[in-house]
């Protein structure tokens, strides 16, 4: 399974809105699911909906926290020009990653059961992906960073109790270990994926 495949759904249902934001984060998730209902219903070809979908996560998901988390240990150990290459790297692949599987999730129909405020940081928002004839129904809890109220971002989702940037992490560190450290073998890596 590719571990940024549920990724997507947070962009279908976390449409950015301003006015949103002083709501709590269950308030917030379940306003953005109408959000959403109405982008992907939209007539717009699939590649505007990509485009358009793409600069609502770039604005909602903290990716580069989740990419600098995925790094793991390695983040540590590599230069600035390294690291700015990574980042870059990594937006595009995370970008590319859950809009090339737009027309799995053309209709997510998404139920919040509950929240829980961990921290002054963070709330987590606990859910249900509906099942469709094509998929389950599927757990999905929403790590919130919350520490901006006025912000609020997404820094991971656990999907049937599995956390997607903890699986993700474990693959990317797994590439360079694997290559004795190098840095380098991950950027090939995305690089091979973003040409495809």
């Amino acid at each position: 399974m590719n571990i940024l495949k549920y990724f997507l759904v947070i962009i279908l249902v976390f449409n950015f809105n301003s006015k949103l934001f002083a709501k709590d984060p269950s308030a917030l998730i379940n306003e953005i699911v109408d959000d959403a209902a109405a982008v992907l219903s939209s007539e717009d070809p699939i590649e505007a909906k990509i485009i358009k979908l793409n600069a609502i996560a770039e604005r909602s998901v903290d990716i580069q926290g989740i990419g600098m988390y995925t790094l793991g240990k390695y983040r540590k150990n590599i230069s600035s020009d390294e690291k700015a290459k990574y980042q870059k790297l990594f937006r595009s692949y995370f970008l590319k990653s859950f809009s090339s599987r737009l027309v799995d999730y053309t209709n997510p129909k998404i139920n919040v059961i509950s929240q829980k405020k961990i921290n002054d940081k963070y709330t987590m928002v606990n859910s249900i992906l509906e099942a469709t004839q094509k998929r389950p129904q599927v757990k999905i809890d929403w790590r919130i960073y919350t520490k901006n109220a006025e912000k609020p971002l997404i820094r991971d989702l656990i999907v049937e109790g599995l956390s997607l940037a903890r699986t993700q992490k474990e693959e990317f560190n797994s590439i360079i270990q694997n290559n004795n450290g190098d840095i380098n073998a991950l950027f090939k890596t995305l690089e091979e994926f973003l040409i495809k």
